[in-house]
């Protein structure tokens, strides 16, 4: 191809600043005026200079001035598709009309619409909820269950909760947001695996101590478990749970680091780590290696918490490592008190592209698998089972307990309520609501006497939301909610109730081999409760590519 010899117009920026600042400089000069002018022009100059000398950026070199209009649309496309571009419905990752409700309800503004629903009733995958002819009239929201039935210490949880978000991901003030709401309301915080930090304790509203691969708040230096110190923290009676993160939905089998630069005073005394050390948590945990070794640590937390509940969060991943566990429970007869079974859907501070998108199971598939194996083999009245995932309305927390699960945590829809508005900068450390970080400066600007009240006002109305749904129902209590009463359209013509689309073993039927699914035909009878080793036939499988 011949060269181009005639002048290239993406430098017209370029050169119309040098003209401008050759001619108005001496203008400015002879007429005494301001230098305003010559300042912009010598501005766009330098800048236009610079992007032709550096060598980062081809999209610079070859349009000076010009490509930084570029990079600055980009840096706000966010925030204009969130604003101007996305539709009320359109979760991504969560609506317009998703975040309104939250925001409603927890300023208690009203939060009703008028015309009729934006939703697409008839599109493949919208879900409603059954009547009743004969309604019910509840005199409370305030929904209980009870958790660890068997312990010295059971707790009668809210069926609605703050889900796993650490001091040192959230900034001190939204911490003390949170829990001051969870102590008016009645309801648990989850402390997050970053351990039980002085904004946890200061309200002293019910928390749920998360305990992760890096054993904040019960370590040795040297990152090992710390019985001593973990019986000191346990026996705190504002810790009514104790939950051991096996892995989370948003980024399952990775572990995480905060840089030692970002562990300030307030960290390293709730982490139990230095000041400006690294804070790692590992992939895996040192203090268990198999499924009845888990069982084994489970039942050493509960002894050194003088008896309270003690269970286990995880996304699920290989089936046969959760079979693993159900066997070792069978096995020793030992059983955690609870389960919480975190979605792939879940959300973090900071986390690989894939992980996010492409790894864990979401939590309906997940919350089933858990369910109907408990059911399977006559363990699920012992265990209560918690759900996370994108839970943050009323009909959430109503599908979410017919599919199984006794109670709901969320975690962004708190977030929404302390202001939030999913400008999903949280990896950044310059969160715009104060949330999402460590700096001061931010972080000091967000309310806590305001921001509580909204996180109660969250918490209440949404449980009352949930009383009308039942009352409607003709129901007297959320654990009276079943796959009868949730009811998904499959195409344009079909629709079928989570009864008839779901498969629900019966009790014992695990037990007595007559499931008729997959999942339990070709995986149960593998796993072994002394291991998590995949089965022989999947090892023999990655052996070759002969499938």
């Amino acid at each position: 191809m011949a060269k181009t010899t005639t002048f290239p117009l993406r430098y017209s920026a370029y050169i119309i600043s040098i003209a401008g600042l050759i001619i108005s400089l001496p203008i400015t000069l002879w007429a005494g005026a301001g230098y305003v002018i010559p300042l912009i022009f010598a501005g766009l100059t330098t800048l236009g200079t610079w992007d032709l000398l550096q060598r980062s950026h081809t999209v610079s070199r070859n349009y000076p001035i010009m490509a930084n209009f570029r990079y600055l649309f980009e840096s706000v496309g966010p925030e204009i598709r969130q604003y101007f571009i996305q539709s009320d419905t359109e979760e991504r990752p969560f609506s317009r009309e998703q975040r309104t409700i939250v925001y409603q309800r927890a300023k208690n503004v009203l939060d009703k619409r008028p015309f009729g629903s934006q939703l697409g009733m008839y599109e493949e995958g919208f879900e409603w909820m059954n009547h009743s002819l004969t309604p019910s009239k509840l005199s409370s929201s305030d929904f209980r269950i009870v958790i660890g039935k068997n312990c010295d210490k059971p707790y009668s949880a809210s069926v609605f909760n703050i889900s796993a978000m650490s001091f040192g991901s959230l900034s001190a003030n939204a911490i003390l947001s949170l829990n001051s709401g969870a102590r008016k309301g009645g309801f648990y915080h989850d402390t997050g695996e970053g351990s039980i930090s002085r904004y946890h304790r200061k309200p002293g509203g019910d928390l749920v101590w998360e305990i992760g691969s890096g054993y904040f708040g019960c370590r040795h230096p040297d990152g090992s478990f710390n019985p001593d110190m973990f019986r000191e923290n346990a026996c705190i009676d504002q810790v009514k749970m104790i939950e051991v993160k096996l892995s989370q939905g948003a980024k399952p089998g990775h572990g995480g680091i905060l840089p030692g630069e970002k562990v300030t005073q307030e960290i390293a005394e709730a982490r139990g780590v230095q000041v400006g050390e690294d804070c790692v948590s590992p992939a895996s945990h040192s203090a268990l290696s198999n499924p009845v070794e888990l069982l084994e640590f489970l039942e050493q937390l509960r002894e050194l918490s003088g008896g309270k509940p003690v269970g286990f969060k995880l996304a699920i991943g290989h089936p046969w490592e959760w079979f693993a566990i159900v066997k070792a429970m069978l096995a020793t007869g030992k059983k955690p008190d609870f389960i919480v079974v975190d979605g792939g859907e879940g959300g973090t501070g900071a986390a690989p592209l894939e992980f996010i998108n492409r790894l864990g199971m979401p939590m309906t598939e997940a919350l089933l698998l858990v369910h109907n194996t408990l059911v399977g083999t006559n363990l699920r009245e012992d265990i209560a089972i918690g759900a996370a995932g994108k839970i943050t309305s009323a009909f959430n927390i109503a599908r979410t307990l017919a599919l199984g699960a006794d109670w709901c945590n969320a975690a962004r829809g708190y977030m929404f309520a302390l202001g939030c508005i999913q400008a999903l900068n949280c990896h950044t450390g310059r969160c715009p609501s104060g949330i999402a970080t460590q700096d001061p400066r931010r972080g000091n600007k967000l309310d806590v006497p305001l921001k509580s009240e909204r996180v109660f006002n969250y918490h209440k109305n949404t449980l009352d939301a949930l009383q009308n749904l039942l009352e409607a129902s003709g129901l007297k209590h959320p654990s009276e909610l079943g796959p009868e009463h949730i009811v998904r359209r499959v195409s344009k013509t079909e629709i079928h109730s989570y009864l008839d689309l779901f498969p629900f073993l019966e009790p014992g039927a695990l037990l007595e081999g007559k499931t008729g699914l997959t999942v339990f035909d070709k995986y149960w009878e593998e796993a072994r409760p002394d291991t998590f080793e995949p089965p022989e036939f999947i090892l023999k499988l990655r052996e070759t590519k002969l499938r």
